[in-house]
């Protein structure tokens, strides 16, 4: 395995200025985790303000009973022990639950978590352990129903698990049966070529689903197999037993979210006026709250004094919604610009772990922090990697083809070699036998047009159809010239498609069974070996 650096155009400036040019955004958050002086002092702050979070002793035996059924692994209750522990600090990363763990980029997420952890540990001289927070109560199920994987022929194919019911309910409360999970798996495993780790990859998945009644609990179990003998703590952002743990922060989130909101538009003026794009909504009146209604996960913005849904299906006044929370906490749920201050509440976070987009948005609760009593988290840009496999390192090198060529699209250097490998030079005697012919056969057509004005006419079409015939010709020799090199072309094919699926980044399509299947589970070992980099360069891994 040989990685190697390889900067990558794109994502938006505030995320690239706070990974290349810190200098430029600090003012827009609480302090960046690639600096030492940073981390001691957040450590500093969160020692300071024990009091003001949740019980350790309670969130620690909440996660534990959830770990005890989806991630048992004994590093993990070790994770635990020390995170009930005064003075134990958290690394988190997070994501959607998706299907067989989604795209790769959730597996470096969860790399770079453990990494920083370990490394924060080793740096501050005290117990900092990771922790990969599900976020279950998120209800786009469309966005984490489904995954991608090249099949033994090479193709990019999509696997999509279907839901019974048409309701906007969380990820985590939405149940998904034994037949579902059979069928899905059977199709993952008709795609996925034979290899010599094949069997023990599908049982890990047969395992993960067999217990498992939601997507969510299937992505535990997975993320367990696969990460828990590194320690990594697994929390469901859904689990009721979490939500009773957290109705004084919801409760705060209720009484001061008018203060929120103001601080969520005056960030969001900094970031505009820093000329930056926002990269989530700020809306007049929101109350970055959802409400649970009969299993309809419902966003709430103010109207009138009252909290309420677009539609109008729920009405209460402050007073109300503050009952409503006392009988039922588990109705309640948090939206993108308060999960990051509801995390700081049940956790000591030191830092956080985000991808480009994430690191964008999160410039905009910064203020909001201050108001429930909070400061900003650290915050670490995921790693990014692309895999090259081995018979496509060759290719590229044949091609004379980089990374760079791959992301800018194929087609033109495609066209170029394909031109080149014309040894008769077709294309060029094609179209200087048209211009010739066009040359000879115009002047004729005029001088017929002083005969009679109707040959002019016919002459035309008479030119126009002899090209178009020889054009067809031309046509014809060219898919002889790709027939002839057919299997060089699929070559080229094969790196895009590995490469950039969909026109996209590896990383953001693919799923890691591909992977796991092809190199065996020793390969996150391997993952976990490569050197720990926050700086948000993407990285080649040369198998």
């Amino acid at each position: 395995m040989n990685v190697i650096p390889e900067p990558l155009p794109g994502g938006s400036a505030l995320a690239r200025d706070y990974i290349h040019h810190y200098e430029k955004v600090g003012h827009l958050y609480g302090g960046d985790f690639r600096s030492a002086e940073s981390r001691a002092e957040r450590a500093a702050w969160l020692d300071s303000t024990e009091e003001l979070r949740a019980d350790r002793a309670g969130i620690a035996d909440c996660l534990r009973q959830y770990n005890l059924k989806w991630n048992p692994h004994p590093a993990v209750m070790d994770s635990l022990a020390l995170l009930e522990q005064r003075g134990t600090l958290v690394v988190t990363g997070g994501q959607q639950s998706g299907l067989f763990t989604g795209p790769l980029f959730v597996i470096y997420k969860a790399i770079t978590t453990i990494q920083a952890a370990k490394e924060a540990a080793a740096q501050l001289g005290r117990p900092v352990v990771p922790l990969f927070w599900i976020a279950g109560e998120d209800h786009d199920w469309d966005e984490v129903n489904h995954t991608f994987v090249l099949n033994r022929a090479g193709e990019v194919m999509k696997l999509k698990l279907d839901k019974a019911e048409d309701i906007r309910s969380s990820v985590s409360s939405i149940k998904v049966g034994e037949e579902s999970w059979q069928q899905i798996i059977g199709q993952l495993d008709e795609l996925l070529q034979d290899s010599e780790f094949k069997p023990q990859i599908m049982e890990v998945i047969r395992e993960s689903s067999a217990a498992a009644g939601s997507l969510s609990e299937a992505f535990a179990k997975l993320m367990g197999s696969l990460f828990g003998r590194f320690g990594l703590i697994l929390l469901d952002s859904a689990d009721p037993a979490l939500r009773r743990l957290e109705v004084p922060m919801f409760q705060a989130l209720i009484e001061q979210n008018d203060e929120l909101e103001a601080a969520y538009q005056t960030a969001a003026g900094e970031i505009t006026d820093s000329g930056y794009e926002l990269q989530a909504a700020v809306v007049a009146g929101g109350a970055n709250l959802f409400y649970i209604h009969e299993g309809t996960r419902l966003l709430l913005h103010k109207e009138e004094g009252r909290f309420t849904d677009r539609k109008g299906t729920v009405s209460f006044s402050r007073e109300e919604l503050l009952e409503q929370l006392e009988a039922r906490p588990e109705q309640f749920s948090n939206n993108v610009l308060t999960r990051p201050l509801m995390q700081d509440y049940v956790l000591p976070v030191l830092a956080t772990v985000l991808g480009q987009g994430e690191l964008a948005y999160w410039a905009i609760p910064r203020l909001a922090f201050k108001v429930v009593g909070e400061q900003m988290p650290l915050i670490i840009p995921r790693m990014s990697f692309t895999v090259v496999e081995g018979t496509l390192h060759k290719h590229m090198d044949k091609y004379q083809l980089g990374f760079g060529d791959v992301l800018q699209g194929l087609d033109g250097k495609r066209k170029e070699w394909l031109a080149a490998q014309d040894e008769l030079g077709l294309e060029r005697r094609f179209e200087d036998t048209k211009a010739a012919f066009s040359a000879m056969y115009e002047p004729l057509i005029e001088q017929l047009g002083s005969i009679q004005a109707g040959l002019l006419k016919l002459g035309a079409n008479n030119k126009d159809k002899i090209l178009d015939q020889i054009s067809f010709l031309q046509a014809k020799a060219r898919d002889a010239m790709e027939k002839q090199n057919e299997a060089a072309l699929r070559q080229w094919e094969r790196i895009e498609l590995s490469l950039m699926p969909l026109g996209k980044l590896q990383e953001r399509v693919y799923n890691v069974m591909y992977y796991l299947n092809r190199y065996g589970p020793a390969w996150l070992d391997e993952l976990l070996s490569i050197p720990a980099d926050y700086s948000g360069t993407h990285r080649m891994i040369y198998m």
